[in-house]
């Protein structure tokens, strides 16, 4: 099994786990969101920061304040994106400092996804005018 065909595996798991969660709040905090390795590289020259790695996971952290595990994928595992991280929602909401997230935040690695239904979940009621509906062959 290549690690490819293994980390889909596992996202499937989880995302099975997600839906059988007794909430959505308890859904929605077990996925993860992925993020530019370099969202790390801020905290190598900050005083009072720990940065710790084994081959796939890791950690930044703050002494005494707070810290953050994460997932680590590096170049040979995805070569067509580069090195990233992933992070659960949970732990991003529960021990990411509030003054961090915007750091975060940019370096968010975004999914293929359509602009349009995004927008239409993001804002209720949105009607967007996408064309003619056609058959989905």
């Amino acid at each position: 099994m290549t690690i490819e065909d293994r980390s889909g595996a596992l996202e499937q798991a989880l995302l099975r786990r997600a839906l059988a969660a007794s909430s959505s709040a308890d859904a929605a905090s077990k996925m993860h969101l992925r993020f530019r390795a370099e969202v790390v590289d801020r905290y190598r020259s900050m005083p009072g920061f720990e940065l710790k790695r084994t081959r796939t996971v890791g950690r930044v952290a703050r002494a005494n304040r707070w810290s953050l595990d994460m997932g680590i994928v590096d170049d040979e595992d995805a070569p067509a994106t580069g090195s990233e991280v992933h992070v659960t929602l949970e732990d991003l909401r529960l021990r990411l400092p509030d003054e961090e997230r915007p750091h975060w935040i940019a370096h968010l690695v975004p999914q293929p996804l359509s602009a349009n239904f995004l927008q239409m979940k993001m804002s209720a009621g949105a009607c967007i005018d996408d064309g003619e509906t056609v058959t989905w062959a």
